[in-house]
């Protein structure tokens, strides 16, 4: 009898150990949950007001680059700037000295001159993109089981299935599409057909109702200036030391090293903080806000790494100097990307500064602090809310839903009383998107300290300036009528871009949807407040205790290793986190030919405008609606290959294996390569991998 009691002693004590645990562990789990789901579907739980948890980050811009926002027209090319966030329906065009490069998370894209693309999808479980002309790299550093990544050409679509370096290369006039893949492997498919190309095959396609195809070894043909560049890039990338501190799926991590320096800070682990900046600078204040849909109001920094520190994470004083805290690091998890971590000052109803400010009033804001929970002003979920704040800062899941659910004022928010912290400028520049650090209003602290917070959003209303900024220059150099207009191929059903006025905001002028409220499972009432710009929306604000920056006790940040198959590169090492002093970051040299910041915080332009306050020139033209989806067509399905397609494809395969014998004659030879995919079923037998090629 006494065995059996300490039996079930004991096994009660392990079913407790375990139920504490999985309690603990909560946040996480809700955020791995959150980030699983096939391509093209919506996690569990979240509703179709939930805009993506990603987006893309145009980090670095070489030569004459242009970009037009989503449903934007003709004339609303304009001069592409470093860190704006790129979404589902933005177009790029890099002209004959263009150079570019953009990251999603940890993958890395690179546009050729004479390259024009457009996002046709950004989600979270799938990036499309589609390749008007030119050509493209893509380092694929990480591809989730759910994942799917697609690039579109106008004769073929070809799928990354795997990690690995990619390359596209279309030339329209002749209807010729070649795909390499460095290592890594990939799917084709176009006229009815699809094949599988695998690492060191560069394979030609021409045609377009019907293909027909080549195929050379990689490593035989000589290396263009951009294969070059792109693989210098990512040398550079690989020796970074901040992916031992972040989640590198961070987007705009690769600029920390080169901009800051890693510091270990008790309570809060690891702390990032930048060089170089000015006395009196504070956090979202070297930079303008702009429109974005579904988000909204959403920051763009002037600081060429000014990216992941403003989308992810929290700031908190130290010594007298801002330092950024990475949010935590949990393995499987996806950062949930924000538009701006920033909490609202002096757009309550009844409150106005005691100073005059021009040009429609103040609006004002300030810096989330650690643990400070971060309410969107766009319409969510309580699932995405979560993760948006889980992902991002240590703080407890029950805290962040009873500030979902509740309205109540009692908080005290640490950066809200740090001299110098809030930022305050006219309605006219924050809504015409004006530079913020020459048009700051000089409010007294006073006024600061009794000035209400509102994390409900400003309410301003966007116009059509709102989507690029005021300094947006007109694009000297735009792509030619025939790239944009040019149809591409696709396998999966492209989504269609967000209106200008976002999701639930009424356009200017107008009115928003009365229906237009958040649902979930955990508010099945549907009463959440109808946040939207220039709404009477309830403030949505916290009951959690003060914000005296509570100590952070952040846990272990391991991180898996990418799954990338071997490459000539090393790859990026994931060792144990600890909370040990780091070592000096390797930094590698910023782009010879990066934008240089003038004294108005704005980035590589000849700039003549006088005072933006009294210069603002906000447009109240309508905005710019989207064009449907004309561009695109479907894949025809595939079919059955002909005897005599089957003999040319294993004719080519044979002659690529002789010739990669040939260039690599001390490895054997494959026993596989470009595989045909039939409707029925592939070939059997997967090609092992080449040593990766000698560059």
């Amino acid at each position: 009898m006494m065995t059996k009691l300490k039996s079930y002693k004991f096994l009660f004590a392990a079913l407790a150990l375990v139920a504490l645990v999985f309690i603990l562990r909560a946040p996480a789990n809700v955020a791995a949950q959150d980030a699983q789901g096939a391509p093209d579907q919506m996690a569990p739980g979240a509703t179709a007001d939930d805009p993506p948890t990603r987006v893309a980050r145009l980090n670095l811009v070489q030569g004459s680059v242009s970009f037009q926002p989503s449903g934007g027209g003709d004339n609303d090319w304009v001069t592409a700037e470093v860190n704006r966030p790129l979404t589902t329906g933005d177009q790029l065009w890099s002209d004959s000295d263009g150079l570019v490069e953009m990251h999603v998370g940890s993958t890395a894209v690179r546009l050729d001159h004479n390259t024009g693309v457009s996002f046709l999808t950004l989600s979270d479980n799938l990036i499309q993109f589609q390749v008007s002309a030119g050509s493209v790299v893509v380092r694929l550093r990480q591809l989730d089981p759910n994942d799917a990544f697609e690039i579109d050409a106008p004769n073929l679509a070809f799928s990354l299935m795997q990690p690995g370096t990619y390359q596209v290369s279309v030339d329209p006039d002749q209807s010729v599409t070649v795909v390499t893949v460095v290592n890594g492997e990939g799917q084709v498919t176009g006229g009815g057909r699809s094949w599988n190309i695998t690492p060191d095959q560069q394979a030609t396609f021409t045609g377009t109702d019907t293909l027909n195809y080549s195929l050379d070894d990689a490593d035989s043909l000589p290396q263009t200036d951009f294969q070059n560049w792109s693989a210098q890039r990512d040398a550079a990338e690989d020796r970074m030391v901040a992916p031992q501190y972040v989640s590198p799926e961070t987007t705009g991590y690769e600029d920390l090293d080169t901009y800051g320096d890693w510091s270990a800070e008790a309570d809060y682990g690891t702390v990032w903080f930048p060089r170089g900046v000015e006395m009196g600078w504070a956090p979202y204040r070297l930079g303008h806000w702009v429109w974005i849909s579904p988000w909204g109001w959403t920051w763009v920094d002037s600081e060429p790494w000014g990216f992941a520190p403003f989308h992810y994470g929290r700031w908190a004083v130290f010594g007298g100097r801002w330092g950024w805290v990475p949010g935590p690091v949990v393995v499987g998890v996806r950062p949930c990307y924000a538009p701006a971590l920033v909490a609202w000052v002096g757009g309550a109803p009844g409150f106005s500064f005691s100073v005059a400010i021009g040009g429609g009033g103040g609006i004002g804001w300030f810096p989330l602090g650690p643990r400070e929970v971060f309410m969107p002003a766009y319409h969510v979920s309580q699932r995405y809310m979560t993760r948006v704040n889980v992902t991002n800062t240590v703080v407890d899941r029950t805290t962040v839903v009873d500030v979902y659910h509740n309205n109540s004022r009692n908080v005290t928010y640490v950066n809200q009383h740090v001299e110098g912290g809030v930022t305050v400028v006219s309605h006219d520049t924050f809504v015409g998107g004006g530079m913020v650090a020459r048009n700051v209003v000089n409010v007294s602290a006073r006024d600061l300290a009794n000035a209400p917070v509102d994390r409900g959003g400003p309410a301003a209303e966007p116009v059509r300036a709102s989507v690029v900024g005021a300094e947006a220059r007109p694009a000297e150099h735009r792509p030619p009528a025939n790239v944009v207009s040019r149809t591409t191929v696709t396998v999966r059903t492209p989504a269609q871009p967000q209106t200008f006025h976002g999701n639930g905001a009424a356009p200017p002028g107008g009115n928003a949807p009365e229906n237009m409220q958040r649902q979930d499972e955990g508010n099945p009432q549907g009463n959440a407040p109808n946040y939207r710009p220039g709404n009477n929306r309830s403030p949505a604000t916290t009951n959690e205790p003060n914000g005296n920056s509570p100590a952070m006790n952040q846990p272990d940040r391991n991180v898996p290793p990418t799954n990338e198959p071997n490459r000539s590169a090393p790859p990026v090492t994931q060792p144990n986190r600890t909370e040990a002093a780091p070592p000096a970051p390797v930094a590698p040299a910023p782009p010879a030919n990066s934008q240089a910041r003038d004294d108005g915080g704005n980035t590589g332009r000849n700039n003549d405008h006088s005072n933006d306050r009294n210069n603002a020139n906000v447009s109240n033209a309508p905005p710019p609606e989207p064009a449907n989806r004309t561009n695109v067509r479907p894949a025809p399905p595939v079919r059955q290959p002909t005897p005599d397609e089957q003999q040319s494809d294993a004719d080519k395969q044979q002659q690529w294996q002789a010739k990669h014998q040939e260039v690599h004659q001390s490895t054997p030879p494959p026993n596989g390569g470009a595989q045909n995919n039939h409707a029925s079923g592939g070939q059997s037998g997967k090609p092992s991998e080449p040593k990766p090629p000698h560059r």
